[in-house]
């Protein structure tokens, strides 16, 4: 694994967008946070130390900002990388489950062969909000069979409360907004 480095305040890396996609929402851009290298370097190596002692064998990450950490951070913890599709884009057998956010309705599908019987998983993604998407994640990889070992997020919505949707999980945060801002 990588040194870490000092800390570094990710939370001012985050470039808010006023009502987007929807009136009245404020969008958490991280394209900001992506293109600073020693940001990107620093969430993605924050999320591995944490569970760098786990034995992980596939990564699970939703489209699409969650395959931006999810691949790179299969990578270093030398597992699989597994993605959650909207429906109709992967090629292969697949199972579905149905969400909501907090402003749409969708669907994601997993091949059914991605996670074998057993196989310990780190769930991944860049935003946790209601919660209703990382809800999805762990219905589909309970529904193969996988042992969830824990859910990575780079930003938290904590006054959302999507963690109260996902108390039998242990889940690692890197920023979170305890209030609307």
């Amino acid at each position: 694994m990588e040194e870490r480095k000092e800390k570094i305040d990710l939370k001012s890396s985050i470039r808010d967008i006023p009502h987007f996609p929807k009136h009245g929402v404020i969008f958490k851009d991280i394209t900001t946070l992506l293109n600073d290298n020693r940001c990107f370097r620093y969430a993605v190596s924050e999320m591995v130390e944490h569970f760098k002692d786990e034995r992980i064998d596939k990564v699970v990450s939703a489209e699409s900002r969650g395959f931006i950490f999810g691949s790179v951070i299969a990578h270093k913890l030398h597992a699989g990388f597994v993605p959650l599709r909207k429906p109709g884009k992967l090629p292969h057998e697949t199972i579905r489950e149905e969400y909501e956010t907090e402003y749409s309705k969708d669907a994601f599908e997993i091949h059914r062969d991605a996670i074998k019987e057993g196989e310990n998983v780190l769930i991944v993604d860049d935003l946790l909000a209601t919660g209703g998407t990382m809800e999805a994640a762990t219905k589909l990889v309970e529904r193969l069979g996988g042992n969830i070992v824990g859910i990575a997020i780079l930003i938290e919505l904590g006054f959302l409360k999507g963690r109260d949707r996902l108390t039998k999980y242990e889940v690692f945060t890197l920023v979170n907004y305890e209030e609307e801002e």
